[in-house]
């Protein structure tokens, strides 16, 4: 979601029982324990729940029973268990053998009628949708707030019947059984002890908070269909965006994790999904959460995706709404894909005319364009001094008889956008300017406003402003344009999608791919109006959304796609294809841009996804989850930072002896000159999945500042599944800077010999530091 997206954080739970027990225990917290999955002490126990408990009846030091202390007991994505603890409690736990590590409970946040047509998906006979029969066969796990399984978008009519390595289930819950779930929506599951136990507040009483794998918030419902909801005829938000809405793969099944409430998402609950999907038998894993870098060591969604990998599962997440800040992507680990976000070419253009001529951009979805194209002349205001914050129009900062009957001005921040119409509206306004302020520039996330409103950028707003100071009575009105489709250069970079390079893991370009994620149209709940505020009574089976969580699920089901057409592939291998086929043009066919200047590396990684190209990358960047613990060993982790991640027991100076040079065998190239360094060697393979007696050519962009030289300069296959391996070296034209860090960037492109059938290219990342 984008950062101040039209989610409010998340709303309620009640398990009152539970702030009952949470008051008792005021000194008690959450941790998950991680255990050596072959602990000495492992096999005098019947089970591994009781093995678990075992180290609870240790250190539990109350009169209670220890297994009241219990959460959750993990054994795929970690071995393990939750639990509440003390912190002296935890500290005697952690002298106990076969203790790996503690890590405290944290908190994270959750992060279409047209992008399937942007993204060149469309059904034809010689489409990427038939080529990879939409997806059949293919579960998609999705971790999120719930469903709403009512959405037409999950209806079975026509599907497959569930796969037989299914073993996951529908649990029932309020208002949600077994028959909600059908041969689409295959399995539902919600996660609370988590949240449960950190959450000490009630939920506010307006909006209900399903005990369920329901969803009272609407982004679990919009990722799900984003990724895998069927085809659903003449789907439209209130009028506006009308067409076909579709999943990226329609012909998937889907199986939702709530595991996020009111108060966030929360690392327990998120690794006991990760480690009841792996049982179930998913095949791509789609998380549209996270928060800040963590250290791979430290952060569960990389450790329970290490697991899930070597299980054969694609792990999709997104890279965080922190752009454009640098270092601020999330999710880094080099075995998750994770994705940014892109603008489409669809924009809802909402204009207002001030009396004085000038017409000022917008973009709105209020339905009001539906009914009549033009609002009528109203005076306009922006309330400003005092320190309520009525110029960003808080609710109930706004003077009643300074805005009744007027268009008033807010500025975007702190609180939510839809949020500040509402505070408009029960103050009188008749109309709102949403106008951003120099942190979202041009950014132009739209919403389904409460009252008529339009959203203008920076630069429209500074124009507005400057009006307002020029007249005693400034006049203006909102002029509706309707749905505009293919009159703006597409795509483009995000404003709030989170940047690279990546803070604790440079030597992995970050984020892997960019795809749409402003303005998204997708799934909704009934329980909610399309502005998701509690207070809209308006009910529609769709609405719009931005952030990298709705970029998220677009990579997510286009993997399903590849995963279809090539049963066979490696989790590394579905992402190497999205890779390197991705575009770094736009539809116009000038580079992708980044507010006024071409994207960097940083912001898009290889580019923006191609599914259609990505069906058949000719060749494929490999790797196995043995490189991955050498990698790890390349860091300098420790041995049980490494063991914490991998459940492995390795010795890196073993390790890297017998891999002497080693790199990972990623699809995009990160090399580091630090202070003294002039040259650097990388070595990759390439296994052909293209056609057989292939000839590819290499052709290099080098960085600024960088000599690159490539050996061998052809690749000549014989037969398909045959890998090659070349060796490029980097020499530094200049040195290291003292102090301060340098950056250039370049590519590298396999070109086939057959009129370029295949272009497999890597984007090339610099630093000096």
């Amino acid at each position: 979601m984008s950062k101040e997206s039209k989610i409010h954080p998340f709303f309620s739970i009640l398990f009152f029982n539970f702030f009952a027990f949470l008051h008792a225990h005021t000194a008690l917290q959450t941790y998950i324990v991680q255990l050596h999955p072959h602990g000495t002490t492992r096999p005098l126990f019947s089970s591994k729940s009781r093995w678990h408990l075992s180290f609870l009846k240790r250190t539990v030091s109350s009169e209670e029973h220890h297994s009241s202390r219990l959460l959750y007991s993990y054994s795929s994505a970690m071995e393990g268990f939750a639990a509440m603890l003390s912190e002296s409690e935890m500290e005697s736990l952690q002298k106990l053998p076969d203790v790996v590590a503690i890590r405290p409970d944290m908190r994270f946040q959750v992060q279409t009628t047209y992008s399937y047509k942007f993204l060149g998906l469309g059904p034809t006979r010689e489409d990427a949708w038939y080529k990879s029969g939409f997806g059949r066969g293919v579960i998609i796990g999705v971790l999120d707030t719930g469903v709403w399984p009512e959405s037409p978008s999950f209806n079975d009519q026509g599907m497959p019947p569930v796969p037989k390595k299914w073993r996951g289930i529908c649990q029932k819950g309020q208002d949600f059984n077994s028959s909600n779930c059908n041969r689409k929506l295959i399995g539902a599951r919600f996660f609370t002890k988590g949240h449960r136990m950190a959450s000490t507040s009630a939920s506010p009483e307006n909006v209900q908070e399903y005990a369920s794998p329901r969803d009272s918030h609407g982004h679990g419902t919009h990722t799900t269909s984003t990724a895998g909801g069927v085809s659903v005829p003449m789907a439209s938000v209130l009028g506006l965006g009308s067409g076909v809405a579709r999943g990226m793969a329609p012909g998937a099944h889907v199986a939702m994790y709530k595991v996020c409430w009111f108060s966030g998402c929360y690392s327990s609950d998120i690794l006991a999904a990760m480690d009841v999907a792996i049982r179930d038998g998913v095949d791509v894993l789609s998380l549209s959460l996270g928060g800040f870098p963590l250290p791979l060591f430290a952060d569960t969604i990389a450790i329970g995706s290490f697991r899930a990998m070597e299980h054969g599962i694609s792990v999709v997440c997104a890279a965080g709404n922190n752009g454009p800040i640098q270092n601020s992507v999330a999710n880094e680990a080099p075995w998750i894909a994770t994705i940014g976000a892109s603008t489409l070419d669809r924009r809802f253009p909402a204009f207002v005319q001030l009396d004085n001529g000038q017409f000022l951009h917008g973009q709105s979805m209020y339905p009001g364009n539906r009914l009549s194209s033009t609002t009528k002349e109203l005076e306009l205001v922006y309330v400003t001094g005092g320190d309520n914050g009525s110029e960003f129009c808080f609710r109930g900062s706004l003077p009643r008889e300074k805005v009744l009957g007027k268009m008033v001005v807010c500025d975007r921040g702190v609180n939510g956008r839809t949020e500040k119409g509402l505070a408009v509206k029960e103050s009188g306004g008749a109309a709102m300017i949403l106008a951003n302020t120099a942190i979202n520039l041009q950014e132009d996330s739209v919403d389904v406003h409460v009252l008529p409103a339009t959203s203008i950028g920076f630069n429209e707003a500074v124009r507005l402003k400057a009006y307002l100071n020029s007249t005693s009575k400034p006049q203006a009105r909102i002029v509706y344009g309707g749905t505009v489709i293919g009159k703006s250069r597409a795509p483009a970079v995000a404003q709030f999608s989170a940047r690279g390079p990546s803070y604790s893991n440079p030597s992995i370009l970050k984020p892997d791919v960019i795809a749409p994620g402003v303005n998204i149209i997708a799934a909704w709940p009934q329980n909610l109006g399309p502005s998701s505020l509690p207070e809209d009574t308006r009910r529609t089976n769709f609405t719009v959304m931005s952030g990298t969580s709705m970029a998220c699920p677009h990579v997510s089901g286009i993997a399903a796609l590849i995963r279809s057409a090539h049963p066979k592939w490696t989790p590394a291998a579905v992402k190497s294809a999205i890779m390197t086929t991705a575009d770094v043009t736009d539809h116009s066919g000038h580079p992708i841009m980044d507010g006024d200047k071409p994207a960097g590396v940083f912001a898009i990684g290889a580019g923006h996804v191609n599914p259609e190209r990505a069906l058949s990358p000719g060749l494929i960047y490999d790797i196995r989850p043995d490189d991955y613990v050498t990698h790890l060993c390349t860091l300098r982790y420790t041995r049980s930072d490494i063991f914490a991640i991998t459940h492995r027991n390795v010795s890196c100076n073993d390790l890297l002896q017998m891999n002497r040079g080693f790199s990972l065998n990623y699809p995009s190239i990160s090399i580091i000159f630090k202070h003294g360094t002039r040259s650097k060697m990388i070595k990759r393979h390439v296994t052909n999945v293209g056609s057989p007696n292939s000839i590819y050519s290499v052709e290099v962009t080098a960085p600024e500042g960088v000599k690159v030289r490539v050996r061998p300069q052809r690749l000549i296959f014989k037969h398909i599944n045959q890998s090659l391996s070349y060796k490029v070296w980097f020499i530094s034209r200049k040195k290291a800077g003292r102090g301060e860090v340098d950056f250039a960037q370049g590519h590298l492109t396999w070109v086939h010999s057959q009129h370029g059938l295949y272009k497999v290219r890597s984007p090339i990342s610099v630093t000096w530091k």
